[in-house]
C-alpha cells in the first residue's frame, strides 16, 4: 500500500456539542474540496482507494466513528477518533461549540508494474 493523499479539513457544531455532527462535517470539509483522478491515472477501479480517518476532538469518546465512515463516497475506511480540536463554552455557560478537526490520508495498493 502505497499514501497517496493527505487531506485535511475542520467542522464544527456551532451549539449542540455534538461530536459527531462537528466530525461529519470535518470529514466533509476535507473530502468536497477535491476531486481525486488518481486511481483513474494508474487504471484502478476508484473503490479500490483504503481511507484512514483520523478526527481530532476534545472528547474522542463521543464521536460515533461509523457515522463519520458512512459519509466517504468512495473505497472503504478506517476511522479513529483522538484527543484534539476545540470546545468553547457559550456566554451564558449552558453550552458549547465543538470545533473538530480530520485528516483522510488515501492508501492505493499500486501493481509493481505501474510503479
Amino acid at each position: 500500500m502505497k499514501r497517496m493523499v493527505l487531506e485535511i479539513g475542520m467542522g464544527t457544531d456551532i451549539r449542540g456539542t455534538d461530536y459527531t455532527k462537528a466530525a461529519v462535517r470535518a470529514l466533509r470539509d476535507a473530502l468536497w474540496h477535491n476531486s481525486l483522478s488518481v486511481t483513474a491515472a494508474l487504471g484502478l477501479p476508484i473503490d479500490s482507494m483504503k481511507v484512514e480517518v483520523i478526527i481530532g476532538v476534545p472528547k474522542p469518546e463521543l464521536v460515533d466513528t461509523a457515522q463519520v465512515l458512512a459519509i466517504l463516497p468512495h473505497g472503504s475506511g478506517t476511522c479513529v477518533a483522538v484527543e484534539g480540536g476545540l470546545e468553547i463554552a457559550n456566554a451564558a455557560g449552558d453550552g458549547s461549540t465543538v470545533m473538530a478537526t480530520a485528516a483522510a490520508v488515501v492508501w492505493l495498493d499500486i501493481p509493481e508494474e505501474v510503479v
